[in-house]
Formats: C-alpha cells, structure tokens, sequence
C-alpha cells in the first residue's frame, strides 16, 4: 500500500526501527539490512566506512521525514526487518561453545582487529551465526582499536589512534560489570554485547574511571605496549573472560582458545573447580577435556613467552585461589618442566591444558608437530597436534553482483549453510562471456577505486594538484591486474617482485600486453622491517621506470580486502616457505573468478591442482636466505613471462581470453568447496567440539 494512503511514520520511530537493524551485525554480511541505511544517504554511507548508527546519527529529522513517505524506503526498511538467517541446523543438545580470541574483524567499520587471525575469528563466529551453531564469543573492547596508517612523503609510516566513540558502535552495554584479579590488584571491567546474528560477542572495557590509569590502559589498544602490558591484557582475557561468562549465566560445555593469548583460560577453570572443592588431578582431567586449542604461528620467535616469575605475578591470586604453586603453574607453560631456566610459553600452557589442538592447514599441522615435538608430557598422555585448514565466509567476501552472477547462471548458492547445497560443481557451466563481463567489471571498479584512494592520500599528504592528477592517472583500464594485500609481516616479502627492476619493468610495461600491481597492507607500528617494506613499495609505486603501473593503498582493512580479492585477475602470495600457517586471502578471489599464483604454503598444496591456478617450484632444500629469495623470484618472473601473462592476452575470434576462463572457472568449481567456513566449522564440530560433550563409553 502505498505510503500517501497509511500514516506516514515519525522521524523518532523510524530511529528506533533503524536503530534496531542496526543492533544486530548480520548487516555486515547481509545486504538486504544494509539497503534502508544506504539509502538514508549515499555519501554518508561510503566516508563513514559504511556504519549504520554513524549514518543514522548524521541524518535530520527532515531526511528521515522525507523517507517516511517513500514506498521504496519503507519497503527496504521492512525487508531488513523480517530478513531471517538460514533455518537452524542440528547439534547436540548440551553443546555449547565458548570461543576465545584477542581481535574480531566483523566488519571495517568496527575496528577491533589487526589482521588474518581476527578475520578468520570473525569468519568463525558468522558461520556460527547462519548455521545456528551454540556458540558465544569473548574478547576484549579497545579504545584506539589497531591502528590507522597513513605514508608521509618519504613512505615512512604514521600511525594515527582515532579514539573510538562507543556511541556509534552496534553495542550494548549489559549492565554487567566483572572483577578480575590482574597482579595484585582488582581491576573492574564493564562487558559489553555485540549481537552478530545468533552469536553473541562478549567484550570487555577495562576503560573505567574506578580503575587506575596502568589498568584502564588493558584495553586502550590492541598488540600495543610493553610485554607486561600484553601479559596483563591476556590475564584479563583468560581469566576475565571466564568470570564474565559466569556473569552472563553462560555455561559453555567446551573453551575454544584461538591462539595462545586466551591460555590463561584453563588458570581460571581450575580456580573455579579447585574452590568447588575438586581435587587438582580431577580438576585438571576436567579443564583438558573440554578445551579445544588452535594455533597459528608456525614461527617459534611468534609465540608470546615470559619469565615464570612474571608470570605468577600477574596470576598470584588466582593461583593462590586455585592452590597452584608458583613451580606448578612454571611446569604448565614450559616445555621441559626440568628446565627451570626456560621461559614461560603461552602455547604450552594451552597444549598442556586441551583435549584437542590444530594447526590450520594440512602443512601448518606438520611443522607445528614438529615445532612442538619436544614438550615433555610426563605421565600425562601425549597431545598429537591436529590440522583444519582454514575457510572463509562466503557471504561476507562474495560481492553481491557475483553471489547473483553464480545465482542465476549456474544455481550456486554462495549462501547456503551445507556444502552439498551451494552447488559448486556447477561452476564450469558458466558462460563464458558473462563471466568475462563480470571480471572486466570487477577489475573496472578495482582500478577506480584505487585512483580515488591514491588521490585523497595524495592530497593529505599535501602533494597539490599534481600529485592527485598523477594518482588519478594509475593503472590501466583492461590491464592484467595483480593483487597483493595482507600484513606486512617480513616473512611474506611483499617486496620479492621487485627484485628486478628491469625484468619487471618489461612485464609491466609491455604496450600490448601490460600488467598492473596493486598493493595494501601494514606492518605492525614496532615492526620496523614491516614498514621498510611497506615504504619500499611506496617508492615503487612512484618509480618512472615503472610508469604508474604499481600503486599502493594505505591503511588495509575489510573493505580493501572485498574490492581487492574480486577485482584482482591474479592473487599473489610469496612468503617464506613454509612460514604461512594458512592464509586466507587467496581463498576469496575464486569467488569472483580470480586466479592464484602462491608458493606451495599455507592452504595452496591442498587447493592447487595444476588447472586452477600456478604454483612456483619450492627452493633446494638448503638454500641460503639470499639464495631462496633470488630462486623464488626468478620463479615468479618466469610464470608471469610464459604463463600468466599469454593465458590473459591471448584472445579468440570474439575477444576472450577461452583459456585463461577455463582456469577460472576450474578455480571456482574446485576451491570454494574446499576453503569454505561450512567445511571448516563442519570439521570443528565433528573432531574438535562434540567429542568434548559425547558421553565416554
């Protein structure tokens, strides 16, 4: 009906409707409560990263006048309203999962992450949500988030700490406030509720006037600080975290740590079961068979270690609760407990205390075995270091023109909760033409959008109007277009392909056939190899001998990440074999069609084929660190001369490139279905959780 016929709603109740949408973060993956915010106002909408309440906070009362009388508006409106996830699947009935992790990437708007470990954490808990999986989440609150990063004139990196208004995040406040005993002292923490679907996503704000200026600094930042500050952060993200589970009458059946930061978890448990009156041996048992561990670190320097003395200091009252000794509580996070000289190790700490570990690839089980072979178990019996390999939320990462180009073309469904459901062995049937058009359009918007990020960092960098024509006169339009985005972490050498500047000079500026770089990503604010070479591909991006042909875009988050991996033609991964626990990455430009050139690490030996995209040789066995880089980019060069680059180029009669389709159509019947987050949950719940609550026979 129309809207002239009905009373036209007031601004204040479609506030409250919005107001309400937007509580619940299923709009971060579904487009249908997103649309009524979008509409409010376009331009709002993209500067403010996309985030509902700040949308609807900087609307007047006479736009959402004019709203209230367009049958458009309201119908939007509705549909975001009665938009229902996928219908619940079955689980145990005493299966209830407590997921702990240090950073969550929901969506770029909220900016509570730093990297692949908060997007797979992220990933984690959405697919919980659609599948209906009982799930809840912990983690902690940061005042300044991560960081923003911005490139002066030199490529030197700024790191700017936007304080973050909690008004304007999808929040609330649960009126619960917890205790946790952090060293010697008390330190209050108010818990907050982010509603993601069906999950809910505890938080924790030690940011409180009660608390002294040392604590409310826990939660000012995220991987910021000194060592004891990072210890602290982890005492309140184990041990709080378990009292505000208590808090919100939770009654989790199995603790999920992601990574180490959350061992102390199992010190809680203990505290609570020893103070219940439960002899240690028993307590133990208790705490072991119902933690599940993944790590994510296949480097040994990357697993977060203390002195034991340290460590009982920032646990002394919980292990005093607990009855623990301070030689004891040593033991737990050594791997020899003989070596009193050895550091206390975070990730012992969780091996010692879980039923079940993972790394999470095929490979990333191998060298975490081997990584960790030498713990000393004692009389307890030895934990074998599982592998499920990472997969991705396609409903987060699938653009919504693709999710209907598979739709309606092949009868995929990129959103279905079971992987028989989503169809993509259908995947070769697509037409190749349509597929084409979809690419040239995704690659179209990719090139636009990074001229329209380069100009506005040109223009605060204060660079006048040449340097925002000459951001705006980046890339090729049509040109092959490489994509590499991820952390900048040394190990995954985002500089390798520069290690020839001529021979990469001649692939880029090949005037039938040209290529193009673009590059995101950000280093860690104390890792000063990271941002050299970060600064390294900022000087490339502005190197005549390659002719605008690189471009970097500052300040890498979700949303470069989603224009990124579907607009690029190829994704590259180069690290250092065999330091990519998994990646996730170049799981997500399949989706769109997009190929992968990644050296044999993380998950790419169990996704490639040898028809879906290309893989380097690996290096002799034992190469020099100089030797394995020259080796592996003369093995890069020589893909993108022979392979790469002619498979793109070569056309038919009617202008597509017939088998650089081909490959990307095998790319999308093969790899989703492997890298799938259903996959990956299905393998959690099968190895990992219901083993933890199925009654012993």
């Amino acid at each position: 009906m129309s809207a002239a016929l009905t009373q036209i709603p007031k601004p204040s109740d479609l506030r409250t409707r919005l107001r309400a949408v937007a509580m619940n973060l299923a709009w971060s993956w579904r487009p249908i409560r997103r649309r009524p915010f979008e509409m409010i106002d376009a331009l709002a909408w993209s500067s403010m990263k996309g985030a509902p309440l700040k949308v609807l906070a900087n609307a007047s009362d006479d736009r959402l006048a004019i709203l209230g009388g367009d049958d458009l508006f309201l119908e939007a409106l509705d549909a975001a309203e009665t938009d229902a996830l996928p219908a619940l699947r079955s689980y145990p009935a005493n299966l209830r999962i407590a997921y702990f992790c240090s950073e969550y990437a929901i969506h770029e708007s909220i900016a509570q992450y730093a990297g692949g470990l908060g997007v797979l954490a992220g990933d984690h808990i959405k697919q919980a949500a659609d599948c209906g999986l009982p799930l809840c989440a912990i983690g902690l609150l940061y005042g300044h988030g991560y960081y923003q990063q911005e490139l002066d004139h030199a490529g030197l990196t700024r790191v700017n700490l936007p304080r973050i208004d909690v008004e304007t995040m999808p929040i609330t406040d649960t009126g619960k406030r917890i205790v946790c005993p952090v060293g010697d002292r008390l330190v209050q923490a108010r818990i907050w509720l982010a509603q993601v679907g069906r999950v809910p996503l505890y938080l924790l704000d030690a940011d409180l006037p009660e608390n002294s200026n040392e604590d409310r600094d826990l939660t000012l930042g995220l991987y910021r600080g000194e060592p004891s500050l990072r210890l602290r952060q982890q005492v309140l993200l184990g041990v709080g975290g378990v009292i505000a589970l208590a808090a919100m009458k939770e009654t989790p059946s199995v603790f999920h740590l992601n990574e180490g930061h959350a061992a102390f978890v199992a010190i809680e448990r203990l505290r609570v079961l020893r103070e219940c009156g439960m002899p240690m041996s028993e307590a133990m048992a208790k705490v072991r068979a119902t933690t599940v561990f993944t790590t994510h670190t296949p480097v040994l320097a990357g697993h977060d270690r203390y002195t034991h003395e340290d460590v009982a200091a920032a646990l002394a009252q919980t292990i005093r609760a607990a009855n623990i000794s301070t030689r004891d509580l040593a033991n737990l996070g050594r791997e020899i407990p003989a070596a009193v000289k050895e550091s206390f190790c975070m990730t012992v700490l969780a091996l010692r205390t879980s039923r079940f570990a993972n790394g999470v690839a095929q490979l990333h089980g191998e060298v975490s075995r081997e990584m960790w072979k030498g713990i000393d178990w004692g009389d307890t019996e030895p934990l074998t270091i599982d592998s499920i390999t990472n997969g991705i939320h396609f409903p987060t990462w699938c653009d919504p023109a693709v999710a209907a180009f598979w739709r309606d073309g092949c009868r995929i469904d990129v959103g279905a909760t079971t992987i028989g459901k989503q169809g993509w062995e259908r995947a070769s049937a697509a037409d190749p033409a349509a597929l084409w058009r979809l690419r040239s359009q995704l690659r179209a918007r990719l090139v636009q959008f990074v001229r329209e990020r380069c100009a506005r960092q040109s223009r605060a960098r204060g660079e006048g109007s040449r340097g925002e024509l000459a951001a705006l006169s980046l890339l090729r339009d049509g040109a092959l277009t490489i994509g590499f985005a991820r952390r900048f972490a040394t190990y995954k050498r985002a500089i390798l392909i520069f290690s020839d500047i001529d021979r990469l000079a001649r692939i880029l500026r090949n005037a039938n056939r040209p290529v193009q770089i673009v590059f995101a990503g950000k280093a860690h604010p104390r890792d000063a190899g990271g941002q050299e070479f970060a600064k390294r591909v900022f000087e490339m991006a502005r190197d005549a001998r390659l002719d605008g042909s690189v471009a970097m875009v500052e300040d890498y988050d979700m949303e470069v990440g989603r224009i990124l991996t579907s607009g690029a033609d190829v994704w590259l991964n180069n690290p250092i074999h065999p330091y990519e626990a998994s990646g996730t990455s170049g799981m997500k430009p399949p989706l769109a069609g997009g190929l992968n050139l990644s050296i044999l690490d993380g998950w790419w030996p169990e996704g490639f084929d040898g028809t879906n995209g290309w893989a380097p040789s690996l290096p002799p066995k034992r190469a020099t660190a100089e030797q394995i880089d020259a080796h592996d980019a003369n093995a890069l060069y020589e893909i993108l001369e022979q392979e790469v680059v002619p498979t793109f180029y070569d056309r038919s009669a009617s202008g597509l490139p017939l088998r650089w389709i081909e490959m990307s159509l095998r790319s999308a019947q093969t790899i989703p279905p492997m890298f799938s987050m259903v996959r990956m949950l299905d393998e959690y719940v099968e190895k990992a959780y219901c083993p933890g609550v199925r009654p012993r026979k």
